[in-house]
């Protein structure tokens, strides 16, 4: 192995255990704050109206409320990493008022389900 390969892998690796001991880090930082409730709770649970951004043939957007689910609350955790099934707060809550896109596909790419 030459000398640019044996350093390359040590830097990799040095940088894997780093990720491995940033992620146990911020679960036990979770995991603490659970079991020791204060003011600021790991878990967030937020509620929303699910507004759909529905296109039309004009090329304008049609902006509707859900019929089906007009409500919905996420929970998310504060860490850096998902956790315990949630995602983090840092990515959902700049986007958690943003009308959901509807995509509508031409015939072309329709499935066809054949009975």
């Amino acid at each position: 192995m030459n000398r640019i390969t044996k350093y390359a892998l040590r830097g990799l690796g040095l940088l894997s255990i780093l990720f491995l001991l940033l992620y146990a880090g911020d679960y036990l930082s979770v995991r603490i704050r659970l079991r020791h409730p204060a003011h600021e709770d790991p878990l967030e649970s937020m509620t929303r109206t699910r507004v759909l951004a529905i296109p039309q043939k004009s090329g304008k957007v049609n902006f509707e409320i859900d019929a089906q689910k007009p409500v919905e609350t996420i929970t998310c955790v504060h860490s850096l990493f998902p956790h315990l099934g949630y995602p983090p707060c840092w990515r959902i809550k700049p986007h958690f008022n943003d009308p959901i896109p509807m995509q509508f596909l031409p015939p072309a790419f329709r499935i066809r389900i054949i009975n």
